[in-house]
């Protein structure tokens, strides 16, 4: 009996997630980066911020990063920052996939996996998943890519 109220509440929470939504102040996120150090989303304000939520298990993550590294390379010089967010639960993993993909914009790690706060508070159900957040911190798109993500990124840096 305890177990299958266990399954309830788990599969409860995860029905309850509530997603952001396009037009809210980006809720703020502080976790530690590779170095332990703690970093704000809210420290990002002042320019446009693709915050995504990734882990080194996930393959569409990982075949997404390579258009992200792009475009942060291409866009970081007028104002681009990409916060990524790992959920994975060793860090170690987390790392080597940050080597392995040539990821150079800002990562920090949320070991609690699936369990993170930060993805119960920004309703991600699945990743990848993105925020495409504005200069003022509000959330202006969700789960862009390619082109139209490009599109909305120009568009916020002019």
């Amino acid at each position: 009996m305890k177990n299958a109220i266990a399954v309830f509440l788990i599969l409860l929470s995860t029905t309850l997630k509530a997603q952001v939504k396009v037009g809210q102040a980006a809720p703020e996120i502080s976790l530690p980066d590779s170095k332990d150090s703690i970093i704000n989303l809210s420290s990002l304000k002042g320019k446009v911020v693709l915050l995504d939520f990734w882990a080194s298990w996930c393959r569409p993550c990982r075949i997404a990063i390579p258009s992200v590294v792009r475009l942060y390379d291409k866009y970081k010089s007028k104002g681009l920052e990409v916060y990524g967010v790992s959920i994975d639960e060793k860090k170690s993993a987390w790392l080597k996939a940050v080597k392995q993909d040539s990821i150079t914009y800002l990562q920090v790690n949320d070991k609690a996996g699936w369990y993170a706060k930060v993805t119960l508070v920004y309703g991600v159900n699945e990743i990848p998943a993105t925020f495409l957040i504005d200069k003022k911190g509000e959330i202006v798109a969700i789960n862009l890519e390619g082109k139209n993500l490009e599109d909305k990124i120009t568009e916020l840096l002019e």
